[in-house]
């Protein structure tokens, strides 16, 4: 099955546990690091709500 590359690119700090929670389900936990995860409709569910601190790397 296909792959996203995620990267962090802001803090956590500040925002609410399940957004922070979100994240640490995507495996992300410091900025500018970068995970490879399967492309599925939850994932994708995953990035958007927390698409203000995450980007998708080609």
């Amino acid at each position: 099955m296909a792959t996203i590359k995620i990267k962090q690119i802001k803090s956590k700090i500040g925002y609410p546990i399940d957004q922070k929670r979100t994240l640490r389900s995507l495996g992300l936990r410091k900025i500018s690091q970068v995970v490879e995860v399967e492309d599925s409709p939850s994932v994708r569910g995953m990035i958007r709500k927390v698409h203000h601190l995450v980007t998708v790397v080609e």
